[in-house]
């Protein structure tokens, strides 16, 4: 057996170079994160080289999560569900309110 071996049994199904796609997993994460945070927004991140599309959902107070998702009607179809706005980070940028949170969190040496 070789030095690789393992690490490929260990893989599954992907091939190299493959990305990861949604997953219910994904879906069932950023539900339950919406139900506890107040305030959230969905920014859509699209696809690219090394990463598939993704959502950062960012609550009032800066908190933020990413999850993978679909595409861009997927996540539109997300926040009608759920009654909350949905934006391109191409187009606005991410919300001050998380960077500040992110700021406060190197600050504190969580982050």
């Amino acid at each position: 057996m070789g030095l690789f071996d393992a690490l490929r049994r260990k893989r599954g199904k992907e091939r190299p170079g493959t990305l990861r796609q949604a997953s219910k997993q994904d879906t069932s994460h950023l539900d339950e994160w919406v139900n506890s945070h107040t305030g959230v927004e969905v920014y859509f991140e699209p696809r690219t080289n090394t990463t598939n599309s993704t959502v950062v959902l960012v609550a009032h107070d800066g908190e933020w999560t990413r999850r993978r998702i679909a595409d861009f009607e997927s996540a539109i179809s997300f926040g009608k569900k759920r009654q909350i706005p949905v934006y391109e980070v191409a187009r606005v940028g991410y919300p001050q309110r998380m960077r500040d949170y992110m700021a406060k969190q190197k600050r504190e040496g969580r982050g």
